[in-house]
């Protein structure tokens, strides 16, 4: 389905990743487009304003552009705020706050960050997961930020050695969220929260305790990396998935309703 409103150019090169906001009960706020490119830039659309984008995030020079592999919207509980995550081929994460048109927070993973989602779209901030080139996915605790260790991190490696091409949470269970590997298959996790999920340093400031995550489950679904893969919002377990072995396979997660 296409609607030709805007032919104008989003980037300079290659657009890499798009994700959206708002609307149709997904979020509070202006309904909204966000687009990640080749050329560093992330570029925040507006579809009541047509020609350019409202809010635009890039490097001070080209020169220091990285290529923007992956964007994601979060925390838009209120109709005021909302939160953009951006992955960068040399590892960076950035959070932009739409509030402030600021940078919120920032860090690096050290590898290529191939994707990246809040567990919710419309909720406040609560953890996020970023999956990144050698084989590993990070899980932010996003509740509580101390400002010399940041956000609580909790970082696990897959045992399939591959690129870990993305991440996407179940709508029905927030804390249950599928990785997609390099070689072909889905593994499904299971996040479990500790039994408390911040103490106070020497100088009593909050800092942010990670628990654990689980494998559930773990399958082979093709010889060739899954690229992409959507939950339904309507039939809990129901999925569907791309290849690079140019492949649409619809998929069923049973007894998701037991975890």
């Amino acid at each position: 389905m296409w609607d030709f409103w805007c032919f104008k150019p989003a980037h300079e090169t290659i657009v890499n990743a798009i994700d959206g906001c708002g609307g149709l009960g997904i979020g509070y706020g202006a309904p909204e487009i966000v687009t990640g490119g080749r050329d560093g830039r992330v570029c925040l659309w507006d579809q009541r304003q047509r020609d350019d984008p409202v809010a635009v995030f890039e490097p001070e020079t080209k020169d220091s552009a990285r290529d923007c592999w992956t964007v994601a919207f979060g925390n838009s509980y209120n109709d005021e705020d909302r939160c953009i995550l951006s992955g960068y081929d040399n590892g960076d994460i950035k959070m932009f706050d739409l509030k402030t048109c600021k940078i919120r927070w920032e860090t690096s993973t050290k590898n290529g960050v191939c994707s990246v989602q809040f567990d919710r779209k419309d909720i406040q901030m609560n953890k996020c997961v970023v999956t990144t080139l050698e084989a590993k996915f990070h899980i932010f605790d996003l509740r509580t930020w101390h400002p010399e260790k940041g956000f609580a991190c909790l970082t696990e490696k897959m045992s399939h050695g591959t690129t870990v091409w993305g991440v996407r949470h179940l709508p029905q269970n927030r804390e249950v969220f599928m990785v997609l590997g390099g070689d072909g298959s889905l593994s499904l996790f299971k996040y479990s929260y500790p039994e408390q999920r911040s103490l106070k340093d020497i100088e009593g400031r909050p800092y942010g305790i990670m628990g654990k995550v689980n494998l559930l489950s773990s399958k082979i679904m093709s010889t060739q990396p899954i690229a992409c893969f959507d939950w339904s919002p309507d039939k809990e377990g129901l999925a569907v998935m791309g290849s690079f072995d140019q492949c649409v396979r619809v998929a069923i997660v049973t007894k998701l309703h037991k975890l």
